[in-house]
């Protein structure tokens, strides 16, 4: 039957472990000196050679060459402990076998010597899973197990180990493995398969294995089996269905430059491709957030997960982007991931995010200060230029103007109220404060935007309960209103009158005209 390749590609001895060198450096010199402990703890992500350590340490424990280099890998112990066969190599899986009852088994177990090698290694893989008892049941045998026993626990969750455990282990962080390691590793192994892989599709490979050996190789072995005896880029994205980190760092580049077209193209292939909308939306938003920690942080490495080279992309885009872009993007796809859950066509709601997110002409309000400023400052350029280019006019023959009297000049920006579109910039207000507190749909439904001046802006409610909500948060809306149009101004809220108030209104008005005989005139 065909092995998997990073089954068959294992290594066998310390110098084949890819991408640990600190890692073998401390067990060779343990070894070498005769000062192995009896306690290792394993750490690190998914597919760096926590397991193929272990088993490589166990081999160094029992080989029987007379070399310095141990493991040999081709005396009798280290080939029955590659084919699994060694009876004093006793690898557990502490996913299955994680309660009290299994550990009294293993500490029984202990006190018989071993009956092939010098050394009894117990390798518990996924130790974090063990129970509380089962943990309490190990203390004793892992702080004081007898001479011919040694215990490697393996975890990719550290955290979740006691303090107790943690502190009668010697324990080694396993790091992620570089993509330079991992394509010199492929290109090996494909040169040994007689594979012709081009330098741009192991550098997708590599790049979508995020520091993972076992990944890289599951991920080059599946291109393999599609390819045949030669690979390219294109079998590589065929493959992956383009939904690696490269597509969300060409995806955000897009949208930082607003090209909205190429964006919803994009998404397109990317859906084509067979990726759920969902969890699209749910992986973009997973990296607006690295870029977030990524620009204030300078070793986020651990935080995020990723590897040294996907954090470098992330931090050069990063540095492209301000903190209002990465809080626009976060909040607006959390927004549309909320509403895609329910929703029959999230398809929709993500092309729309993309161009909210582009901030295209008509669909976004918000203008910062320094984009109100730099406006200001371009007009005044402007008027200056066109100054200068006119020509010398005549003097005026009105003799009542004096010589140094000049013609008021308008507010630059004295249309611009009448330039917008109220009941758009209303609906991008009532978006944003309903992000905020959701009891402010109590004015979206009960109040419109009626007039907006330089100084002012009135709300008009149909009801009592919007008139109180609008008076008691004024301020608020002033704060919206500000950060939608750039300019601070002061919120005033009004009654609109229902048809009974007006019909009552209007007989009040004919009663008094015919008792006092005078045309009486309302607004």
């Amino acid at each position: 039957m065909y092995q998997a390749l990073y089954r068959s590609f294992r290594p066998e001895t310390f110098s084949e472990i890819l991408g640990q060198e600190h890692i073998v450096k401390i067990l060779k010199n343990q070894i070498a000196a005769g000062t192995v402990g009896h306690a290792y703890l394993f750490c690190g992500t998914r597919g760096t050679g926590k397991t193929s350590t272990a088993r490589i340490l166990a081999k160094a424990m029992n080989c029987t060459s007379d070399g310095n280099e141990k493991p040999c890998g081709v005396c009798s112990n280290c080939r029955a402990i590659k084919e699994g066969t060694f009876i004093d190599v006793i690898e557990i899986d502490a996913a299955s076998n994680n309660g009290v009852e299994n550990i009294r088994e293993l500490r029984e177990s202990v006190k018989y010597p071993p009956a092939a090698g010098a050394c009894k290694v117990y390798i518990i893989d996924e130790v974090h899973m063990l129970s509380t008892g089962a943990f309490n049941a190990l203390l004793k045998t892992l702080e004081e197990p007898p001479a011919h026993v040694m215990f490697i626990l393996a975890t990719t969750e550290p955290q979740k180990l006691p303090a107790t455990i943690l502190s009668r282990c010697l324990r080694l962080d396993f790091r992620r493995v570089s993509e330079a390691q991992l394509r010199a590793g492929m290109r090996a192994i494909c040169g040994e398969l007689g594979v012709k892989i081009s330098d741009a599709a192991l550098g997708l490979v590599a790049a979508n294995s995020d520091g993972s050996v076992r990944d890289a190789l599951s991920l080059l072995d599946q291109c393999i089996s599609a390819g045949g005896k030669e690979v390219t880029r294109q079998d590589v994205l065929d493959f992956l269905g383009t939904s690696g980190e490269e597509v969300f760092l060409e995806m955000t580049d897009l949208i930082t430059a607003g090209k909205v077209a190429e964006a919803i193209g994009l998404l397109n292939r990317i859906l084509s491709d067979g990726k759920d909308e969902r969890q699209f939306l749910k992986d973009w938003v997973a990296h607006y957030r690295s870029l977030l920690l990524t620009k204030y942080m300078k070793s986020p490495e651990d935080i995020l997960n990723l590897s040294v080279e996907n954090v470098e992309r992330l931090r050069e885009q990063a540095q492209r982007l301000d903190l209002e872009q990465l809080n626009d993007g976060i909040t607006e796809l959390s927004k549309t991931l909320a509403e895609a859950k329910w929703s029959t066509q999230p398809r929709v709601l993500a092309e729309l995010c993309i161009v909210k997110l582009c901030k295209t002409d008509g669909i976004s309000f918000k203008k910062t200060p320094a984009a109100s400023k730099r406006k200001a400052a371009e007009g005044a350029d402007a008027q200056e230029r066109r100054k200068e280019d006119s020509p010398m006019q005549e003097r005026p023959e009105n003799p009542d103007l004096s010589e140094t009297e000049e013609p008021a000049e308008e507010p630059a920006n004295a249309s611009e109220e009448e330039n917008l579109d109220l009941v758009l910039l209303w609906n991008c207000i009532c978006d944003e404060g309903e992000s905020q507190k959701g009891s402010f749909h109590i004015l979206r439904t009960g109040a419109r935007l009626a007039e907006l001046t330089p100084e002012t802006f009135v709300l008009e409610t149909n009801g009592a309960m919007s008139a109180r909500y609008a008076e008691t948060n004024l301020s608020w809306l002033s704060d919206l209103m500000e950060k939608h149009t750039g300019k601070r101004r002061k919120a005033l809220c009004r009654r609109e009158q229902t048809q009974q108030e007006q019909k009552n209104i209007d007989e009040l008005v004919q009663e008094l005209e015919s008792s006092l005989g005078i045309k009486i005139e309302t607004e």
